[in-house]
């Protein structure tokens, strides 16, 4: 099966030798996986482990952003889809004790010569006044952040993650091809690849020893809050580490999630931090929280708005101060981009020797700075064998390619190229369409210091391979133009290490010091979580009644339309203005079905899509709270029901019939997330929020029906008294409690006063109290949320409506509905000014 065909010269093959044999790591690996044989079950076998991997990528929502002209597409938006399917080969990539001890040990001295570099760079200044470095390819860096200089970090150390971006020239000779340091990406995208390669070949995985590297995420993790312990009062307390995240629509979102649940740090976004008095505090919804340690997502020159980019809306204004201050440990150290330019690999020697006293264990890619006029003039009659690189980031995170670069464009600004040498990469084995496939590949490793002034090498890392079909004229391995990773298994000859991200046993005073904060930003998105679920329930079980009106055999009466009609517009369903059910049902029928799946509300109707979309944006956000699960099937909705609704040419809308049907299908799934939700979430702070703003949206909706239904004079037939509690999902209750009485006292006791009832007004308050009283307090005497609602029931009993006709009793109801319709909003308000951080750039339809 292993039969890929060796070009002899053309570049080094990792699968086999100049021979056309096997190299001995795959022999290894081809004995301990029978399916590798070439037999049809062989191949149909792989193709099915294809497929398995696959699935588990989406069920686990492992996402990588794509960019339009350097945006991110948000969540459902028109003309593409927010992210693509992580892309995950099946076979690993193999590395022998060898290879990885010289890629080990080159990693750490670079990481260790970076380290010395930025703490020159940004103090003494030895390497400028020595003229190992022009002064020029750093002030002309965007990353040379002058701010940052006076930033001195607690301890000393400022990175403390460095990934290096590693290949193979055509004879096997290992070099380094770039690095990163502001915030080097895909240490949660290799936890992940390992989890599922690792279950695809138990066997192997096992017979060759591969390195486990769990330990490196426990060394990264306690490298940090070992820094950070430093600044608790007295040196004694849990320091408070956070993740600091760009957002959702971060390229590289899904790891920033996953990484901080398997570090057990929280999610956080600039918003979410604030500094006062020179201190960083995380910002909860209990109030705010000492901020020790940050290891951080966002790039250098983002991340305080105050002194850096004042159009910045991911960084925390004042950052630079309380680092300045020494209060707080960053990670990595701001200032720290300017690292990144291909241009240093060609000074790196003979700063090696000067700052380490010892050459380098892994050379760089040959590269030249077209700044120094001798490199450039030895340089420009080779050009067509080189590869121009810009020298400084523009308009996009690291350097790239200028294809079009020759030798004039060159002169006009040699000090923005720097010029590579061409490598043509080593190719690596993949499976696809039945049969191995040899594609150019690229090691990232990760070098992590330990604190006290080591480094260690993760062993692995994310190889990355060129696309099946490169668009770019060339290999590319880069994601966003359509490269796939690889597990990336190192091989060893000695014990494998059995390290468990499973710490030491915790004290009752660790427990109290872990519990995790809910910061205002989350309790917010899940505030909103809950409202959005609740009100796309309510419009589902409307959009089906009105629709099953229309379809009556017999006509409905003028009283039950004027109410449908006043409900659909006010909740959305329709567009404000449209002609009623009772004046023209079918144009009123043609309203809600072009409503209901406009995602963008571009016909003016907030309808079922565009609440589905804004329940899957509000959950983008709290991707480490949710289970893969929970926001799986949130996604899940937003697509089937996308797709339910579409029209089918001729139709230029959605029919009747298919759209009932896919609501009966959403109807199903919407009953799973709120299981989940009610079920399957620890009950603290965040998940109170979550139901308040379930139950606020609940009275709200049931207060408006009872409105639109006594307005309109609607509940003097049975058709109306059962339209009504169909909308509330209550008619099996109400028939077996009152069989064919449809009078309005027994629907107001079951609908109103029955506080066992969940979707009465009465059991909406009562378990709105409840949670309510479980929240914070607030400091200062701010009157208890619990005064906007009524001290017991509904605020009405059964006693006062003794002696009143059905007249009587509707105007206390309208009285009643009115009141707690308001109650409702400025509950949902209040809540938002007590405990949330007001979301930037966002809009919610209340």
């Amino acid at each position: 099966m292993l039969d890929a065909q060796a070009l002899a010269g053309a570049f080094w093959n990792e699968l086999h030798d100049a021979a056309g044999r096997l190299r001995p790591a795959w022999q290894r690996f081809v004995a301990a996986v029978p399916e590798m044989a070439a037999t049809p079950e062989a191949r149909a076998e792989l193709d099915r482990r294809v497929a398995q991997v696959a699935q588990q990528l989406q069920r686990d929502g492992v996402t990588h952003n794509v960019f339009v002209d350097g945006r991110a597409a948000a969540p459902g938006a028109a003309g593409g889809t927010s992210a693509r399917p992580w892309s995950l080969e099946l076979l690993p990539h193999l590395i022998g004790p060898a290879d990885w001890a010289l890629i080990e040990v080159g990693a750490a001295q670079r990481a260790a010569l970076l380290e010395a570099m930025l703490a020159d760079l940004q103090g003494p200044q030895r390497l400028l006044h020595e003229g190992l470095l022009p002064p020029t390819l750093l002030w002309r860096h965007p990353g040379w952040l002058r701010p940052a200089l006076d930033a001195a970090p607690p301890g000393g150390q400022r990175l403390f993650i460095v990934a290096f971006d590693v290949g193979r020239d055509t004879h096997g000779r290992w070099c380094v091809l770039a690095q990163r340091t502001q915030s080097p990406s895909g240490l949660g995208y290799v936890l992940h690849n390992r989890l599922v390669i690792s279950r695809q070949f138990p066997e192997a995985f096992r017979e060759l020893r591969v390195q486990h590297i769990a330990s490196s995420y426990r060394a990264l993790l306690d490298s940090v809050e070992r820094r950070a312990a430093a600044l608790t009062p007295g040196g004694a307390g849990q320091p408070r580490t956070v993740l600091l995240t760009p957002g959702p629509y971060s390229e590289t979102y899904f790891e920033h999630a996953y990484l901080a649940r398997y570090l057990g740090l929280p999610l956080v976004e600039g918003g979410d931090l604030t500094v006062r008095g020179e201190h960083l505090f995380l910002k909860t919804v209990e109030g705010l929280e000492r901020v020790h340690g940050v290891l951080r997502r966002v790039d250098d020159e983002w991340c305080d708005p105050l002194e850096l980019r004042p159009d910045s809306a991911l960084g925390v204004p004042g950052l630079l101060q309380a680092l300045r201050a020494g209060t707080v440990v960053m990670a990595n150290a701001l200032g720290s981009a300017v690292l990144e330019t291909p241009a240093l690999l060609g000074f790196l020697p003979a700063i090696a020797r000067r700052l380490l006293g010892e050459p380098l264990a892994l050379p760089s890619l040959p590269s030249w700075w077209c700044g120094e006029a001798a490199a450039w003039a030895d340089a420009r009659t080779r050009l067509s064998e080189l590869v121009v690189r810009s020298t400084y980031p523009s308009g996009v995170r690291t350097s790239r390619v200028l294809p079009a670069a020759d030798a004039a464009a060159i002169d006009a600004d040699p000090e923005a190229c720097t010029l590579q040498a061409r490598l043509r990469l080593s190719h690596a084995p993949t499976w696809g369409a039945g049969t191995v496939q040899l594609r150019p590949a690229v090691v990232r490793v990760y070098a992590i210091a330990d604190g006290a002034g080591r480094w260690h090498v993760l062993p692995g890392g994310m190889t990355r391979v060129a696309g099946r079909n490169p668009q770019t004229g060339g290999e590319s391995i880069s994601m966003q133009r359509g490269g796939a990773s690889i597990d990336t298994w190192v091989l060893t000859d000695g014990p494998v290490d059995t390290f468990s991200m499973l710490p030491a046993p915790l004290t009752v005073d660790d427990l109290a010091a872990r519990r995790r904060p809910v910061s205002s930003r989350t309790g917010e998105n899940l505030f909103w979580l809950g409202r959005y679920t609740e009100r796309t329930e309510q419009l589902v079980r409307l959009a089906r009644a009105a629709l099953a009106l229309i379809d009556a055999d017999s006509d409905a009466a003028a009283p039950e339309m004027r109410a449908l009609t006043d409900l659909a517009v006010r909740t959305g369903l329709a567009p404000f203005g449209v002609p009623g059910l009772e004046r023209a049902p079918h144009l009123f029928e043609r309203a809600v079905l072009a409503a209901i799946g406009d995602a963008d509300a571009a016909g003016g109707a907030c309808s079922v899509a565009f609440n589905l979309r804004a329940l899957e944006q509000a959950s983008l956000a709290l991707r480490e709270r949710l289970s893969s699960e929970h926001w799986g099937l949130i996604r899940h909705l937003r697509q089937a029901f996308g797709e339910g609704v579409r029209a089918v040419p001729p139709h230029d809308l959605p029919t009747r019939g298919q759209v009932l049907g896919a609501l009966d299908r959403l109807a199903l799934h919407l009953a799973a997330v709120t299981g989940a939700q009610t079920d399957r979430m620890t009950r603290d702070h965040g998940w109170r929020l979550l139901t308040v703003g379930r139950l606020a949206e609940r009275l709200i909706g049931l207060a408006v029906r009872w409105q639109a239904f006594l307005e309109a004079e609607a509940l003097g037939r049975a058709a109306g008294v059962e339209l009504l509690l169909d909308l509330a999902d209550s008619l099996i209750t109400f028939r077996a409690r009152y069989q064919r009485h449809e009078d309005l006292l027994p629907l107001t006791e079951l609908l109103v006063l029955d506080d066992t009832n969940p979707r009465s007004l009465a059991g909406a308050l009562r378990r709105l109290r409840t949670e309510l009283g479980k929240l914070p307090p607030q400091p200062g005497d701010a009157p208890s949320l619990l005064a906007l609602l009524p001290a017991s029931g509904a605020g009405l009993v059964l006693e006062d409506l003794r002696g009143l006709d059905e007249r009587g009793i509707a105007r206390r109801l309208a009285q009643l509905s009115t009141g707690l319709a308001e109650a409702g909003g400025a509950l949902a308000n209040e809540v938002g000014e007590r405990f949330f951080n007001l979301a930037h750039g966002q809009d919610r339809r209340v």
